[in-house]
């Protein structure tokens, strides 16, 4: 049975719509409009969360980003974008494709809502506070030879790559040489020279 993407262009949609690309599959695109199309009681028995994108493979039903990225890698597994369940490097994918999912993802929104962490609530936050975090995603991309899995390319890389391009874009991330090195690198993948328009404002 073919999957389904339901998405908008203007949605972290996109970041599936690259890892499509990068495993060459044939995926059908249904374009969701904001407002009450996305809200509407239809969708919201796929999402209830009235929210994009969301991914439809046979009785089953994704819908959250990092869940359809993790998805569609162990489904085309022979595609190579995550280790194999025996590979060290397995433990690797699955702390970089939840820290974008969760702590990333969090902070920045904390960060970006001006919402601030009082020292005595980091304790109670996983994360601690946006620059625990700033300085976690430093440490590790310092550590990155070129991709977050070493030589490998993942969908961890695609997922938590095209947030850092696109916080970048939106002056939300402070630069820093890390950072600079590891996008050049995820910036080198065909996928994406090919469909530059992917990422343009």
């Amino acid at each position: 049975m073919a999957l389904t993407l339901y998405t908008n262009k203007q949605s972290r949609g996109v970041v599936v719509d690259w890892l499509i690309l990068d495993l060459g599959i044939e995926v059908e695109r249904i374009e969701i409009a904001y407002g009450a199309e996305m809200k509407s009681a239809e969708f919201l028995k796929l999402n209830p969360f009235g929210k994009v994108p969301v991914l439809v493979d046979g009785d089953v039903v994704i819908y959250e980003l990092d869940a359809i990225c993790a998805y569609l890698a162990d489904k085309f597994s022979e595609k190579g974008l995550a280790p194999a369940l025996d590979d060290p490097k397995r433990g690797l994918y699955y702390r970089w494709l939840f820290f974008g999912a969760g702590p990333f993802a969090a902070a920045s929104d904390n960060e970006h809502l001006k919402v601030q962490v009082a020292p005595e609530q980091k304790m109670f936050l996983g994360y601690g506070d946006y620059q625990d975090t700033y300085q976690a995603l430093i440490q590790g991309l310092e550590q990155a030879s070129p991709y977050l899995c070493g030589s490998q390319f993942t969908a961890a890389d695609i997922s938590l790559g095209a947030m850092i391009m696109w916080q970048l874009k939106m002056n939300l991330l402070k630069p820093h040489p890390a950072i600079e090195r590891y996008v050049l690198a995820i910036q080198q993948r065909e996928s994406l020279k090919n469909n530059p328009a992917l990422f343009a404002a």
